[in-house]
């Protein structure tokens, strides 16, 4: 299987972004969570889990944020929920592996069940979106230590609980069980040539 690199990955982002704010805001964000996950591979502990196919996880997980911006530059906050699947419709379309395309519509949260689709009308069909095997629950777990809100922002894992905690008390426990598996990973450490957004939590 042709496990896409940085630079292949790159250019698919200049090609689907709308505009350069996007692609700055996506493709900067997609690179932070593969820092995070990169630091937590280094654990020996993770030693069996395939670091290319991680890596290409977190540079492709968000690109289907850019089929939710307008004309005019606005992201569609309201169907954000969204950009998971449209990230997999558009990674099929040019003929990457499903294991690959499965990285985008299963990172949202900590996993969303399809009771939570029903529950809370989500904009997606009514399935489990869930990470399955270690290199997707990486890929979600990493995702949740760095914010795309302006200005973008680092969150501690004990802030992502907080956040989380209005989903349910099972959405804490999921994420508990990330942090079990993986470990924390050290922010002050990661994007040192990047300016680095504050931590919050």
């Amino acid at each position: 299987m042709h496990i896409p690199g940085p630079e292949e990955i790159r250019a698919l982002h200049e090609e689907h972004a709308p505009t350069s704010e996007a692609f700055a805001s996506v493709h900067r964000h997609c690179e932070i969570v593969w820092s995070v996950a990169e630091q937590l591979l280094a654990s020996p502990h993770l030693a069996h889990l395939d670091p290319e196919l991680v890596r290409a996880g977190c540079l492709l997980h968000d690109i289907g944020v850019y089929r939710l911006y307008d004309a005019d530059g606005r992201l569609d906050h309201e169907n954000y929920i969204r950009h998971g699947l449209l990230g997999q419709e558009l990674l099929e379309s040019v003929g990457l592996p499903a294991v690959l395309c499965r990285f985008c519509a299963h990172h949202t949260g900590v996993g969303v069940t399809r009771e939570d689709v029903v529950r809370q009308s989500l904009p997606v069909p009514p399935a489990d979106y869930l990470a399955e095997t270690p290199e997707e629950r990486l890929v979600m777990y990493a995702d949740k230590f760095h914010s795309k809100s302006r200005p973008d922002r680092f969150l501690s894992p004990d802030a992502f609980a907080a956040r989380v905690r209005r989903f349910g008390e099972e959405k804490v426990a999921a994420f508990q069980a990330l942090r079990d598996e993986f470990g924390d990973p050290d922010l002050a450490l990661l994007t040192p040539d990047v300016t680095r957004p504050p931590v919050a939590g």
